[in-house]
């Protein structure tokens, strides 16, 4: 942000932004003096309002010109300057709080957005639980070493990747892979860094320090995206690259008309752009409060300026276009209960249960039925199912494993071609047991979010022209829910760095928007001209990565923030128009009369200012 950082958020307004306020304070009493007869005392104010504020941003604009940022600041940095060379402080004032107070609101505004996020910005890493002969430590995950045994709580983060060493546990790995279904790791199995223990408690050993673990890989490949991401030029600096020449030859030919440099320092003062200095950073920040206001929070106002202008979307599966958890898709009765009867049972004993599966079946038996019963002698076998009893009669909810594990006879082959189609269709089968008869299987599957296939034929009126599913679940999964969503293109089995590779290759193109939730779509949210990220129940990496961040866990708020995007583009091109066609007509005066002076070319100035100010703050 120039002169004024992230950093000075926690300072006093004065000390965060003293250039613009300082300045304000000190032509307001410049004023007063010369209102009551003292006018060199306000001349005086006004000289040193303008070397003092002046001076700071003459050498920011110097700095931005050596590195080839030729920016909407040069002609008011011009004025300046030659302001201070003639000595006329009233005009070099006020263009010093034009130009401060544009950068400062800017500012103000992305402190104002970034602040909704720091509690995105924890989920990597940190803490792990390392088993010694003295019991269990709490340490920081650097200090962890290869060979440590970790001990892996329900709900905790896996700090590093490392091998299995209990009998078995439950791993949530969808923010990794993309697949929805959480996956049994047994003894000598693999996980993952930045995958979840969903049930019970189990041990690891470690096999990489954390810096060469899976989540860190990711994270390197995140920031290497980012550092290779083309910069964006803004909205007011492509029109400040035309303006600009027409304004200095025009107060060179207002030199040649008049003689005068006093007349080159009118012009200047009338040619400064506050449209693009103060205007559209107004709007721009008007597009971003009316965004927060959504839940939709914008890091950047080349963000909000971009996702208007997309023309190709990429969407990730798994907890974005879908719930990211399997739920009841539907009940098939084996015995002699109908299915309403089946749910209220299995939900009696899944109430009890911590399997992330359970939820799903109690919520929908509560829909139906509000209150269950407690069943007695309740048993739960991690990962594989539960047991128990209810009006004096066993029951046993799980796989086929559990069912042969407690009654020691094999699973009836009859209903194998069932299950063996729904997995095939991307769905999962728990299995209902009565007094060692099956009596229902339980269908789940994880399902598309409400709205999104109407979201889809929205985008499409908004001008995207491509839409694209990209995941790293398999092909059967993908094509129910693209499918069910009206997505026509979709990409299965990718790894972050093949998604980073399909969206680049777009971005070459068109402006892409990718919208994801997970660890592995962080790379390529840092690839895309806009990177949206599903905050509410995404990790802190694709938070940190994306350029917008959804604060509820509803993606068809893309829809609103393109919406909000294209609304700032127009009323900002309004102001951006007028006030710059607008300047040019002075300009043409100043130059051919030499009749303005420059502090009554600053009142006009100021006029024209509070008229696209007015405007620009209709985004709201």
């Amino acid at each position: 942000m120039g002169l004024y950082t992230q950093k000075s958020s926690r300072s006093g307004l004065i000390r965060a932004y003293p250039i613009p306020i300082v300045s304000i304070i000190t032509l307001a009493a410049g004023v007063i003096f010369y209102l009551v007869g003292y006018a060199q005392y306000a001349n005086a104010v006004w000289f040193a309002t303008l070397v003092v504020g002046g001076i700071p941003l003459l050498a920011e604009t110097a700095r931005k010109v050596l590195r080839k940022n030729f920016t909407s600041d040069i002609i008011a940095a011009l004025a300046i300057a030659v302001a201070i060379l003639l000595g006329q402080s009233l005009a070099g004032a006020i263009i010093v709080i034009m130009q401060s107070g544009g950068e400062a609101l800017e500012s103000y505004g992305f402190k104002r957005a970034s602040a909704s996020l720091e509690t995105l910005m924890s989920r990597a890493p940190k803490i792990a639980r390392r088993k010694t002969g003295n019991g269990i430590e709490e340490v920081d995950v650097k200090k962890v070493q290869v060979g440590d045994v970790l001990v892996i709580r329900n709900g905790d983060l896996i700090p590093v990747d490392g091998t299995v060493i209990s009998d078995e546990g439950f791993v949530d790995e969808s923010a990794l892979t993309g697949e929805p279904v959480p996956k049994t790791k047994r003894k000598g199995d693999k996980v993952l860094s930045g995958s979840v223990n969903v049930s019970g408690t189990f041990e690891i050993v470690t096999d990489r320090i954390s810096k060469e673990s899976e989540y860190e890989k990711i994270v390197e490949v995140v920031r290497q995206a980012q550092s290779k991401k083309p910069g964006i030029q803004r909205l007011a600096d492509r029109y400040a690259i035309y303006f600009t020449p027409i304004a200095l030859a025009l107060a060179g030919l207002g030199y040649v008309v008049t003689g005068s440099i006093v007349t080159v320092l009118s012009v200047l003062v009338v040619a400064t752009p506050c449209p693009l200095i103060i205007a559209v950073p107004i709007a721009v920040i008007a597009g971003v409060d009316r965004a927060a206001n959504e839940s939709i929070i914008v890091k950047s106002g080349a963000a909000i300026e971009q996702i208007a202008s997309a023309k190709s979307i990429f969407f990730d599966k798994t907890g974005t276009i879908t719930y990211g958890a399997p739920s009841v898709e539907k009940i098939i009765p084996t015995g002699s209960h109908e299915e309403k009867r089946l749910l209220y049972i299995a939900a009696c004993l899944e109430q009890l249960s911590a399997h992330p599966f359970a939820g799903s079946i109690v919520s929908r038996a509560r829909s139906s039925f509000g209150r269950l019963e407690t069943p007695s002698r309740f048993m739960e076998h991690p990962s594989q199912g539960v047991e128990g009893y209810l009006n004096a009669k066993h029951v046993l909810v799980g796989s086929k494993k559990l069912f042969e594990a407690v009654y020691k006879k094999p699973f009836p082959t009859e209903y194998d071609e069932i299950a063996n189609k729904a997995n095939e269709e991307g769905r999962l089968c728990t299995y209902l047991f009565i007094e060692k008869r099956l009596e229902g299987i339980i269908m789940m599957q994880d399902q598309l979010r409400k709205g999104v296939a109407e979201m889809v034929k929205e985008l499409d009126g908004l001008g995207i022209t491509s839409i694209t599913m990209l995941t790293g679940d398999n092909q059967s999964n993908a094509r129910v829910i693209a499918d069910a969503a009206g997505i026509t293109s979709y990409r299965t089995n990718l790894l972050p760095q093949d998604k980073v590779a399909i969206v680049k290759e777009e971005t070459r193109n068109v402006n892409t928007i990718m919208v994801g939730d997970g660890i592995n779509d962080a790379p390529a949210l840092a690839t895309a001209t806009v990177g949206v990220a599903m905050g509410a129940h995404g990790t802190g990496i694709s938070a940190e990565a994306a350029d917008v961040v959804l604060l509820v866990d509803d993606v068809t708020k893309i829809t609103e923030a393109i919406k909000i995007g294209k609304r700032m583009l127009k009323i900002a091109k309004q102001s951006i128009y007028f006030g710059l066609g607008a300047s040019i007509v002075l300009m043409l005066i100043a130059a051919l009369s030499g009749e303005i002076q420059p502090a009554v070319g600053a009142v006009i100035q100021e006029v024209l200012d509070i008229t696209v100010i007015l405007n620009a703050l209709r985004v709201r």
